[in-house]
């Protein structure tokens, strides 16, 4: 009998023992119960596989992303490809065309592009939780995409040959500059194809002062890295170019210089998004978090790039948004109307 009872008593404490004196399931219940809400451990489900990357960034610079990328998540194989913005979208509509855009992520020029992009209905939404660092201004409200940097659009200057600096955007239509003045294409250039669309929506500007660069027969080449190659060279004393490849070279030694022209500047923030094909998801919205994160915004920084991210300041040599005097048009006109304005400056410039 004592027996008996002994194992009864056992097996009540037992019962009692599992359904627990605060009213919540033992760890065997909720291993049943809790698969859909609890997040499984990353060491089980890493950050892995392929991802291919498509950008305008330069090559070094793509590089060194990739390079700080991967100590954070080595298991994931990025490939990379590289070519102005005008350029790399026309690669995504051949793609899209034969039917799978290869990229998964992209960081192109500026928002028009993407804005582009999504009318396509080609961009995945995702909101990364850094956004909550990044101005809302320089972000798609639809978590398209976002911006990651802050470039302007300056004058540069060969100090050896340009005797008074400019203080003006006029200087490159200006008689004393006739045939010394160079600028990147808007058929290559996203950032220069930006540059077009507002300088011609700009009081002052409009397409007479492209008339007016024609006139003083300024050079017209594929990209921003070209125009700085020609200025840095004493090819050319004045250019219309990106700040952070100018200030770059100044700081290696160059005999250049940048201006921000007192009419203002047209400002880019070279965007990155996911692609709505992207066959690794997670891989994906990695790379945009560490883009955007603390860390890789202090790389941008280190690269020479004027962070978007609040709290980290601009390389030396260049202004934050804060301190720029900013000329802008409607993104809506601008995306609507970039293949007509392509085409005016085509028909002006024969390229």
């Amino acid at each position: 009998m004592k027996k008996g009872f002994l194992i009864m008593s056992l097996a009540a404490l037992l019962i009692s023992g599992g359904c627990g004196t605060s009213g919540q399931p033992s760890s065997a219940q909720g291993a049943q119960a809790t698969p859909q809400t609890e997040p499984v451990p990353e060491a089980t489900n890493p950050v892995s596989g392929k991802l291919s990357f498509y950008t305008s960034q330069p090559e070094g610079d793509v590089t060194k992303l990739i390079a700080e990328f991967n100590k954070k998540y080595p298991d994931v194989q990025v490939t990379s490809f590289r070519s102005g913005t005008e350029e790399v979208t026309a690669k995504i509509a051949a793609e899209n065309q034969a039917g799978k855009v290869q990229a998964d992520v992209l960081l192109l020029a500026d928002s028009v592009t993407f804005e582009g992009l999504k009318k396509q209905d080609l961009l995945l939404s995702y909101k990364s939780p850094e956004l909550s660092k990044i101005p809302k201004d320089f972000t798609d409200p639809d978590g398209m995409y976002s911006g990651t940097k802050v470039m302007a659009t300056v004058l540069a200057i060969n100090t050896q040959k340009a005797a008074t600096p400019p203080t003006s955007w006029k200087a490159l239509a200006a008689a004393e500059t006739r045939d010394a003045g160079i600028m990147p294409s808007p058929l290559y250039s996203g950032a220069a194809a930006y540059n077009v669309g507002v300088f011609t929506r700009t009081e002052g500007f409009g397409w007479d002062y492209f008339k007016g660069l024609k006139a003083n027969n300024i050079a017209v080449v594929k990209g921003n890295g070209a125009v700085l190659n020609a200025v840095a060279s004493g090819e050319k004393s004045y250019g219309m170019v990106v700040d952070y490849l100018v200030a770059r070279e100044k700081a290696k030694g160059a005999p250049v210089d940048l201006i921000y022209p007192a009419e203002g500047v047209p400002v880019i923030t070279e965007p990155i998004g996911i692609m709505k094909q992207t066959a690794n998801e997670k891989a994906a919205k990695a790379f945009v978090d560490f883009v955007l994160s603390e860390e890789g915004q202090k790389l941008a920084s280190d690269i020479g790039y004027t962070p978007i991210r609040e709290g980290i300041p601009a390389p030396q040599g260049l202004k934050s948004i804060s301190e720029l005097k900013v000329i802008s048009s409607d993104i809506s006109q601008l995306t609507n109307d970039r293949d007509s304005d392509k085409k005016q400056f085509t028909e002006l410039f024969g390229q």
